[in-house]
């Protein structure tokens, strides 16, 4: 049996893998140790190296090459782009490491089938990263189910409220922009609620149908004339809530979470920083906190950026976003998938739900109501702040059950990351425990909702959830 700390090998050292899974490390250095890591981005790995005190034997440029090596450690994080998930980890369940996977799964529903077949052959652990399950926000609401307290569910209706900014910097100008390039955005962004919806209702789905399309982010809304990038003397500079300066340098996105969140002293502060930059100049130059506030490098501005310790002046931003896919304008993007679409459910044990994802909210997260025959839940999932709450049909009463405010400690899923990790881990060196909470066959019928509800929206039909799987089963 293993002990603690669990040693593992990094793929990818992006957002997930170096702030998530390794600031975990660094945190929790008797649980998590990483031994090995390959990244392409020479700076991000040689940096991730050195704070995880990483020999050079051991840093590779391409998962390709670590993976050729002999076992190096016990787990492997994989965390690189969608459609780079399927061969290294089919090759890491064949080389005897224990997975966790970043979703989505994989872009293709066949390559979802063939990593959940190869971690069943071969008896090694893969934890998929459906990080929202161990969130307060989410657990309370499947314990209140759980434990009887809205009697049976009769319906669900969940909203993925994407804003405006979150759409425009991920699925117009970003890496998630492009099915052929990434995966449906119904899979990309939404496996999540399936996967909710799914552990919530505690019952298969049966039916599922589906609409939406790309409606606002096409060439013919661009402003008249609009260039391809905004900094090439765009006319709606000032009118356009998209100009990319306007998110990357006045970082208005921040602002407004700062301002939404309920939390008196970042609402200040967000307001300083966007009333009084002239004097935030000043102080940035003295104290280490106003200059992070000043020259924010942080979501979404990072993703500029390939090494961490770069200038991040309003000069250098500029520079780089002439040319940076993030300085496009988003009518001219390569982008091609949708910007709304609902779905709509029928489980086997005759619940009814109904999904909404779209890119025009005012603020990031999701919203739910969960109707049963004896109480209602009514949530607010936002970045900005968090707040559920119970009202029992029979006695009237109204009883917050939580009520977060703004919090950039734990903006990163609620908090529900470490949880997740923990799980994991506990997974691997506890025999009593078979699989993670998110498990591969747990977690692979979100997945199968996903692409059943993006052929129902593209052919215009009714899936019959049954006879999808059996299709499935054959891919």
């Amino acid at each position: 049996m293993m002990s603690l700390p669990i040693k593992a090998a990094l793929l990818g050292a992006g957002r997930r893998g170096f702030h998530i899974y390794g600031k975990y490390a660094e945190k929790y250095k008797k649980k998590l140790r990483f031994v090995a890591i390959a990244e392409p981005i020479e700076k991000r790995r040689e940096k991730f190296a050195r704070l995880h005190k990483i020999t050079a034997d051991r840093c590779f440029e391409s998962w390709e090459d670590l993976l050729s090596e002999k076992k190096l450690c016990d787990v492997l994080f994989i965390c690189t782009q969608d459609q780079m998930h399927t061969e290294p980890t089919l090759l890491a369940l064949d080389r005897g490491y224990h997975v966790l996977l970043e979703k989505p799964m994989a872009h293709r529903l066949s390559d979802c089938i063939k990593i959940v077949q190869k971690s069943e052959e071969t008896g090694k652990i893969l934890g998929l990263s459906h990080v929202l399950r161990y969130t307060s926000f989410f657990s309370s609401i499947f314990n209140m189910i759980k434990n009887g307290l809205l009697g049976d569910i009769v319906n669900i209706s969940q909203r993925e409220n994407i804003s405006w900014y979150h759409m425009a910097h991920s699925f117009v100008r970003g890496p998630w922009a492009n099915i052929e390039e990434s995966s449906p955005m119904i899979l990309a962004k939404a496996c999540h609620d399936m996967d909710l919806l799914h552990w919530m209702v505690g019952s298969l789905p049966k039916k599922i149908s589906s609409f939406g399309n790309l409606l606002h982010f096409r060439t013919e809304n661009a402003p008249r004339g609009a260039p391809k990038y905004c900094l090439d003397g765009c006319p709606a500079r000032n009118t356009c809530n998209y100009y990319a300066p306007r998110i990357y340098i006045d970082i208005i996105p921040i602002i407004q979470i700062m301002q939404k969140g309920g939390n008196r002293l970042y609402k200040f502060i967000g307001n300083f920083r966007k009333k009084h930059l002239r004097l935030l100049n000043l102080l940035a130059k003295i104290i280490p906190q106003f200059k992070r506030l000043r020259y924010w490098s942080e979501w979404p501005v990072y993703y500029l950026y390939k090494d961490e310790e770069e200038d991040y002046s309003d000069e250098a931003k500029i520079q780089i976003l002439k040319t940076s896919p993030y300085g496009r304008c988003v009518y001219y993007c390569n982008n091609n998938v949708v910007d709304h679409q609902v779905v709509n459910i029928e489980f086997e044990n005759a619940v009814t739900a109904n999904f909404t994802m779209h890119g025009f909210s005012e603020k990031e997260g999701r919203t739910l109501r969960i109707d049963g025959t004896k109480a209602t839940i009514i949530g607010e999932f936002h970045d900005a702040y968090k707040k559920l709450t119970l009202y029992n049909h029979y006695s009237g009463e109204k009883k917050v059950i939580l009520n977060q405010k703004l919090s950039f400690r734990t903006v990163e899923h609620g908090g529900g990351d470490v949880k997740l990790i923990d799980a994991f881990l506990q997974s691997i060196i506890n025999p009593n425990i078979e699989q993670p909470l998110t498990n591969a066959r747990e977690c692979l019928e979100s997945h199968l909702m996903a692409f059943a509800a993006n052929e129902s929206r593209i052919k215009g039909t009714v899936i019959d959830m049954d006879d999808y799987r059996k299709k499935s089963e054959h891919l």
